[in-house]
């Protein structure tokens, strides 16, 4: 049994986008209250920012300082998780 696809008017779709890109809420919960796939919501989010990518204003001084904290304790965990890992794969090793 073939399922109909839905079709979604520009203006549905534009104040889907609009509603992840200005407020900052995940995909998937946009997508819940609208009752659309997330997929389909996470397509349209990604075609806007394609085509908008230089109508963003650039990072301010205070977003530019966090992100730099983000991507030093990103690095951290990763070298953690990588440690974890290592750690892990020995242990079950001298186990066997």
């Amino acid at each position: 049994m073939a399922e109909r696809r839905r079709k979604f008017s520009p203006e549905f779709r534009e104040e889907a986008v609009k509603s992840v890109i200005e407020t900052s809420r995940p995909i998937a919960t946009v997508a819940r209250e609208l009752g659309i796939l997330e997929g389909t919501l996470g397509v349209w989010v990604a075609a806007y920012r394609k085509e908008h990518a230089g109508d963003e204003p650039p990072l301010t001084v205070p977003e530019r300082a966090r992100l730099r904290e983000l991507e030093k304790e990103n690095r951290e965990l990763r070298l953690k998780a990588e440690f974890l890992g290592k750690a892990a794969s020995f242990f079950a090793q001298e186990y066997r």
